[in-house]
């Protein structure tokens, strides 16, 4: 449902400058590659000094109907939700119905560990509660309308993770559950305290708790892209990330509301101090994000095939804003290119040629594959002439060559080096090794 963080990498800029003119020309021309190329659908905007400054939408709201995406189609935001649920915990904190103190027993006192687990706890993924997403399950039921009761009850049953604020650990759980505490302070739906609290304020026509998606109203489905076809996602009822990852919106509105957060029009500025309180690089709803000298604050968010970032770089007065609703890539090269054009600095255009391997020789590397490390297998396949990996529970995912042996799957940042010879390969991904072997 919804992906964990990707973080910028730091990383050192030493291009010229060009006009701004010609660089935003280049980032339009840079994401009409990436359509052309299948790379990615999506909306994109940047604001300077505080103003909108750039808008570009590629790609379809549905393929189906050939209906194309513009600047009002509203994507699903995923865990960018979150953000907008930590606001809202400040405003109650203000307004006297909640402390970050108070715990969690005092809500729900069936969740383990919970008169040890406060409200900050909670922002800040410093619980223990164990993460629903994480579990095989979590497929068997998230396309299901689900209740308070019915979350509360799979929350509950898994054993806590670790002791209550000694280390941060992602957890959509923390948040689903955040949800909840605010529609019970303030005796209202969590939609209505999103409408009132925040879209209001700052004038969000576009910016709403999802549902079922209705593209007849301008909301976008998200795809993935394998074999010269669209394959549309499965949706995740929306009454299950309650808090965690259940609105949409527009990147425009996203700048627009990053912005007035920045500004003090939601809460007061030593709130917002408190959610800038960054600890293992994760603060109220938002983390820390690094580039070149600078640091910004934002959050990136994952749903089905749904993926957004937000970023705002205070001492840049730079904000940038996407979402993406298929992708087959890592977006993390979008953020920084976009960045670099706000910044008025040259990037280089990618290269898409792909290496062409014939389906006979990608037959030796099809079989079911099993590690001793790891409780879960990976089915290797060929479909429409083209390698495939489906690990146990979770969704298939096309492989691209990038040699006779190496294969990549850029969205997850993964890379699998084959060795036939020994009936193994090797799986990269976020700094980790594993080996698995044929069955």
């Amino acid at each position: 449902m919804l992906k964990k963080l990707l973080f910028l990498t730091t990383i050192s800029i030493s291009s010229v400058a060009f006009s701004q003119n010609n660089v935003k020309e280049k980032l339009v021309n840079y994401f009409d590659s990436l359509f052309v190329h299948h790379k990615v659908m999506g909306s994109f905007a940047i604001a300077e000094n505080n103003q909108p400054t750039f808008q570009k939408v590629v790609g379809f709201a549905d393929v189906e109907k050939n209906q194309k995406a513009n600047i009002n189609t509203q994507y699903r935001i995923g865990s960018i939700s979150k953000t907008f649920t930590a606001v809202l915990v400040m405003k109650a904190v203000e307004d006297k119905k909640l402390s970050l103190d108070k715990k969690l027993s005092d809500f729900y006192p069936e969740i383990p560990n919970a008169d040890k687990i406060t409200i900050e706890n909670l922002l800040q993924h410093r619980t223990g509660i164990h993460n629903l997403t994480n579990e095989a399950e979590y497929w068997q039921y998230n396309t299901k309308t689900q209740t308070e009761s019915s979350l509360v009850d799979i929350i509950k049953k898994y054993k806590s993770d670790f002791e209550p604020g000694s280390k941060h650990e992602y957890s959509n759980s923390n948040y689903i559950l955040l949800g909840f505490i605010l529609e019970k302070v303030y005796k209202k739906p969590y939609a209505e305290l999103i409408k009132n609290k925040i879209a209001r304020p700052l004038k969000l026509a576009l910016t709403e708790v999802g549902g079922k998606i209705d593209t007849s109203k301008n909301q976008a489905k998200s795809y993935q892209y394998t074999n010269g076809t669209y394959d549309v996602s499965s949706e995740t009822d929306m009454s299950i990330p309650i808090g965690a990852g259940n609105i949409i919106s527009t990147p425009t509105e996203l700048l627009k509301f990053i912005l007035g957060l920045e500004q003090g029009k939601l809460i007061k500025k030593e709130s917002l101090g408190k959610m800038k309180n960054f600890i293992d690089g994760y603060g109220y709803g938002l983390v820390k994000v690094p580039f070149d000298r600078y640091w910004g604050y934002g959050h990136t968010g994952g749903i089905d095939k749904f993926g957004s970032v937000l970023f705002y770089f205070p001492d840049l007065k730079i904000a940038t804003a996407f979402s993406t609703n298929q992708s087959d890539m890592d977006t993390n090269e979008i953020s920084i290119k976009m960045i670099e054009t706000a910044m008025g600095k040259d990037f280089e255009m990618p290269s898409f040629k792909t290496l062409e391997i014939s389906e006979n020789e990608l037959q030796k590397y099809v079989g079911i594959y099993s590690s001793k490390d790891i409780p879960l297998k990976i089915n290797i396949f060929i479909k429409d002439k083209k390698l495939m990996a489906q690990a146990t529970g979770q969704g298939a995912f096309p492989l691209e060559a990038t040699s006779n042996t190496s294969f990549k799957f850029d969205t997850a940042k993964i890379v699998i080096d084959f060795y036939p010879a020994k009936n193994q390969f090797v799986i990269i991904q976020g700094g980790t090794k594993n080996t698995f072997t044929k069955e």
